[in-house]
């Protein structure tokens, strides 16, 4: 009777950290990111597609700004501006589409802070993947809300008399908008992070983001404000957002100092927030 001996097994590789200590994401390459963001982006939309109560904020919110503000406003402030309730029309809709990208920002905080609560966040860390995937496909996600939000805005503004003056400026100001939403939405990513709970981020939300809109040009001119009012609503990015939309939708205006101050306010935001949230997100406990 023979014995069979078997060769002891080689020493396995050691299998390579993609994620280090800090949660670093620095050894993962740049077609990596791209396609651990776009599974998150399909995992985000299978989520909504399951429940789509998540979009009835996307769906309702802009048909209810615009019959709220044109009917019950419309009349005086249209005679403000030398015309009626058509010419206000032609005012705030733009003023509503700059909106839409503040709106949608704080729902991107709100999100992200129950996937904490809820443990998601906690499995996506401890994956190999980019840390800064699983934010920005969120913001994708969010901008994508965005365009449906202003479609109906844009198909309920039609209805009630709202004429786009030129396409390609229709085009710019979304883009505009999208822009600032996306300096907009790293900021409540952070607060989405270091904050408890999603009402503690509704509450900072509503206390920061009231004010800057209605202490702007998206809802009625500035002219009649009082003075102090009026030096607030000049450096307001929502002002110049506001007017960037109008100017480039409804033509006439001088729009160059509004674009260029929205895209620095958009730029600087973002690189300002985008790598306090990842660094945030990466060290949270």
């Amino acid at each position: 009777m023979s014995a069979t001996t078997t060769a002891p097994a080689p020493p396995s590789a050691p299998v390579e950290n993609h994620v280090g200590k800090a949660g670093a994401d620095t050894r993962i390459s740049p077609r990596a990111h791209v396609r651990h963001t776009a599974a998150l982006v399909r995992r985000n939309l299978l989520w909504i597609k399951a429940d789509m109560e998540s979009m009835i904020d996307a769906v309702l919110m802009p048909i209810i700004f615009t019959l709220l503000f044109v009917y019950v406003f419309g009349g005086s402030v249209g005679q403000s501006l030398g015309g009626g309730r058509d010419e206000y029309v032609q005012y705030v809709i733009p003023g509503l589409m700059a909106m839409m990208g503040m709106n949608m920002a704080m729902g991107v905080g709100t999100g992200f802070n129950q996937d904490f609560q809820t443990g998601v966040m906690d499995r996506f860390r401890s994956l190999p993947i980019a840390r800064s995937s699983v934010m920005v496909a969120k913001i994708v996600v969010e901008l994508l809300r965005m365009l449906v939000a202003t479609a109906i805005l844009m198909i309920v503004a039609l209805i009630i008399g709202f004429s786009v003056e030129s396409i390609p400026g229709f085009i710019a100001s979304v883009g505009l908008a999208m822009a600032f939403g996306v300096g907009l939405m790293w900021i409540f990513l952070t607060m989405g992070v270091v904050m408890k709970s999603a009402q503690a981020i509704q509450g900072m939300g509503f206390l920061v983001l009231m004010p800057l809109q209605f202490g702007s040009s998206i809802f009625a001119p500035t002219k009649s404000m009082p003075g102090w009012l009026q030096t607030f609503t000049d450096y307001n990015p929502l002002s110049s957002l506001a007017d960037a939309a109008r100017g480039l939708m409804n033509g006439g205006t001088p729009i160059a100092h509004d674009v260029w101050v929205t895209l620095i306010w958009s730029v600087a935001l973002t690189a300002i927030t985008a790598p306090i949230a990842i660094h945030k997100f990466r060290t949270k406990t």
